[in-house]
């Protein structure tokens, strides 16, 4: 996964899918395409790469309570 571009890592969307994710602490939006397996951590249910997650106001934190949503599947 490359840390400046708009990627994410989900365990079953097919790669390519598109999703929208929003920070519900602070309502940042941004759109990330799937392009990895991952995260494996219990709880988690989606890894951002550095960029979205600066994007979204989450990089100081790590983690983020977070929605998402399919804009389109590949």
């Amino acid at each position: 996964m490359n840390p400046s571009t708009l990627t994410a890592a989900h365990r079953s969307l097919a790669f390519g899918t598109r999703l929208k994710v929003t920070n519900k602490h602070n309502g940042r939006t941004v759109v990330v395409r799937v392009n990895d397996r991952g995260p494996f951590i219990r709880g988690r249910v989606l890894d951002l790469s550095r960029a979205a997650a600066q994007d979204i106001g989450m990089v100081s934190t790590g983690t983020a309570s977070i929605c998402y949503q399919v804009v389109s599947a590949s």
